[in-house]
């Protein structure tokens, strides 16, 4: 046992490289380094918001491997050899925004936007899975993404309103 004088042993470093928002990086980082702490410090991608850290608010949803995670709740050695997407990496490279942030601008789906990439992306991975989905189905989605500002009613329309252009997009 290391008396109360010793300082503590330094964790283990681990490098983790992954496609993040289409770019290849690598890193090495502390081994218990958070998956939210990674992207918001290392990387300086700030719409992975720090709500309760506690995986109840879904501020910090990501997209790993086209999946939502609470990256609060994720250690970024997970991350590893995978695709990682942030609301950053959603928009086209000449900046014009992905379908469903349009969406969300154009049916007023945000009102201070600290929830939105979160609930951005849930959205998103929702309509890679179902094209079409209903109003149930889309509540139990963003579930997991609390917002304080809205009754959530301009946010459903907003997923709908997506799905509804792509269908009419012929996407």
């Amino acid at each position: 046992m290391a008396s109360a004088d010793e300082p503590p042993v330094p964790e283990s470093e681990v490098s983790v490289s992954l496609t993040l928002n289409g770019s290849e990086v690598t890193r090495t980082v502390e081994a218990g380094t958070l998956l939210s702490t990674f992207l918001r410090e290392g990387e300086f991608l700030t719409s992975v918001h720090r709500g309760c850290e506690s995986t109840r608010c879904g501020a910090c949803t990501v997209l790993l491997d086209g999946d939502p995670v609470k990256s609060c709740n994720v250690l970024a050695v997970r991350a590893d050899g995978k695709e990682l997407t942030t609301v950053e990496g959603l928009a086209d490279d000449d900046g014009s925004l992905h379908p469903v942030q349009q969406s969300f601008w154009d049916t007023h789906g945000l009102q201070c936007g600290y929830c939105t990439p979160g609930m951005v992306l849930n959205a998103v991975s929702l309509l890679e899975e179902n094209d079409d989905p209903g109003v149930n189905e889309i509540r139990e989605r963003i579930s997991g993404n609390i917002c304080r500002c809205t009754g959530y009613t301009k946010i459903v329309e907003s997923v709908k309103n997506a799905a509804a252009d792509a269908d009419t997009d012929g996407k």
